[in-house]
């Protein structure tokens, strides 16, 4: 990657003329927010992206959301990460060129693309549209490596290149700032809503009224399950309501756990804090399921008599799959559902991070790559 100091310029000229049906032979160089090292300050530089092969899209970034998990990741506080660092994985745009083979896409498509750019294409998880769970491990959008070696870099730019099998559809009806964070936080909350069956006549708990909380309330509203939002405090009530919560309470309050015990069919954890598992668990109905979407830092303790009391079930789950993912832009576009975002300017993300750890935040960050 190449660094050097760079002043904000539009995305629109950062990028080589919009051809459609080419298979270009060059790289591409691009502004882009690096981190060098864990914890350091973002600085606006350059890097560049491959040649677009015959089954490669470029796209013009219009806007990257900020995740959590590019805070984790940027920190260093998941493990080992790769330096320099762009980071992001809500990315949101416009087609420019496509590869001489692509069919999913033509210049001028607005597009997205999510977590993941490539996975292996043949275990039985990829063959099952399930690429997120790829056996031999998918390729992470940004802080991984191609399986040619080369290090990914993510959406803090004005431009990418991937393969067109990863890039997905937005659709007209959702603006693309408000559909950049649905390639994380809203398929985040909407694959385990559908694998566990939300919708009518089911009674959805939401913990969290984040990022990701904020998008659960309003897929599993629009699934038609009842929903609660389980939050801290009654801070955000008033927004709870309005993305379609039927009921709201604060966990502060010990009463909130004995006024629902045993009436909740899923409790969807949005929360990266620790919980007292014990508690919640109690607050599912007979054969409910409580599960993470939220990563917290500290290893989660239970009693097992809370499981076996009412054949209840404490599981995971991650992103979704490419085709899954597809289907919840296509859901949120069919009712109306964006997030709820704060648009700003490249050179607030550092103050953005700060203001994400601190939950001061609703809902989203969402990255002006115009400001790079």
């Amino acid at each position: 990657m190449t660094v050097q100091s760079s002043t904000p310029q539009s995305s629109a000229t950062s990028s080589v003329t919009a051809t459609e049906a080419s298979t270009s032979s060059t790289t591409t160089t691009v502004p882009a927010l690096i981190t060098s090292s864990a914890g350091a300050a973002f600085e606006r530089s350059t890097i560049e992206r491959r040649a677009v092969g015959e089954h490669d899209v470029r796209i013009d970034i219009a806007f990257a959301g900020i995740c959590h998990s590019d805070i984790h990741q940027a920190r260093e506080e998941w493990g080992k990460a790769i330096f320099p660092m762009v980071p992001g994985h809500e990315i949101a745009g416009i087609v420019a060129e496509v590869g001489s083979a692509v069919t999913r896409h033509r210049v001028g498509d607005r597009v997205g693309i999510g977590c993941f750019v490539d996975s292996c294409r043949e275990c039985e998880n990829c063959l099952a549209g399930e690429e997120q769970f790829c056996l031999k491990g998918n390729v992470p959008t940004y802080n991984g490596r191609e399986y040619t070696g080369e290090e990914t870099y993510g959406g803090y730019s004005t431009g990418i290149v991937a393969n067109e099998n990863y890039v997905l559809s937005i659709p007209e009806g959702i603006s693309l700032d408000e559909a950049a964070p649905l390639l994380c936080a809203g398929i985040t909350t909407y694959s385990p809503l559908k694998h566990w069956g939300a919708g009518p006549g089911k009674k959805v708990a939401i913990v969290g009224m984040g990022g990701l909380g904020h998008m659960g309330v309003k897929i599993a509203h629009a699934l038609g399950a009842e929903v609660t939002v389980l939050s801290q405090t009654l801070s955000k009530q008033d927004d709870g309501l309005r993305f379609g919560a039927d009921d709201y309470f604060a966990t502060s309050d010990p009463a909130t756990f004995k006024a629902n015990r045993g009436r909740f069919d899923l409790i969807i954890n949005t929360v990266s804090a620790d919980l007292d598992l014990d508690a919640y668990l109690r607050m599912l109905t007979l054969d409910g399921s409580m599960v993470f979407v939220g990563l917290p830092e500290n290893t989660q303790q239970f009693h097992v008599f809370s499981l076996v009391g009412g054949r209840r079930s404490l599981a995971g789950s991650n992103i979704g799959g490419i085709r899954e993912t597809q289907e919840m832009l296509d859901f949120c576009a069919e009712h109306g559902l964006g997030a709820d975002v704060e648009v700003i300017d490249a050179s607030m993300v550092d103050e953005a991070y700060e203001r994400v750890v601190k939950s001061d935040v609703r809902y989203r960050f969402v990255i002006d790559t115009a400001t790079i």
